[in-house]
């Protein structure tokens, strides 16, 4: 199974997903390097898609969906008007948090902040 550190960042009720070309949008993160701490894979991963620097970080959940155990963590981040898509991601985009199921995303990323509303 691949694990995950997917990160969740939300201001006023909008929720940060990013998109690769041609792709669904998704919560930022990606895989755990050999040698690195889930947290801090999640803060890396949030910087190299978004810019975004992390203040504070909270582990959340666990979730496992398609071969992938995602570790999902609410990050505080200190610039989030400077949100910028950057290597691989295409674009990202602060959405209101209960339009998220319209958007096209993957179902773990779905359930993911269904999980996360119900905390709020």
């Amino acid at each position: 199974m691949k694990v995950r550190a997917t990160v969740i960042c939300e201001q006023d009720r909008y929720i940060l997903l990013v998109r690769k070309p041609r792709c669904r949008w998704t919560l930022p993160g990606g895989k755990v390097e050999r040698g690195e701490t889930i947290a801090a894979a999640a803060m890396r991963e949030l910087w190299e898609e978004t810019g975004l620097g992390v203040d504070d970080l909270l582990y959340l959940m666990e979730l496992d969906s398609g071969g992938t155990r995602h570790h999902v963590y609410e990050a505080s981040v200190l610039n989030s008007n400077e949100a910028r898509p950057q290597n691989e991601i295409f674009d990202c985009m602060w959405f209101p948090l209960d339009a998220v199921h319209n958007l096209n995303t993957s179902d773990a990323t779905l359930r993911i902040v269904r999980a996360f509303q119900r905390r709020l």
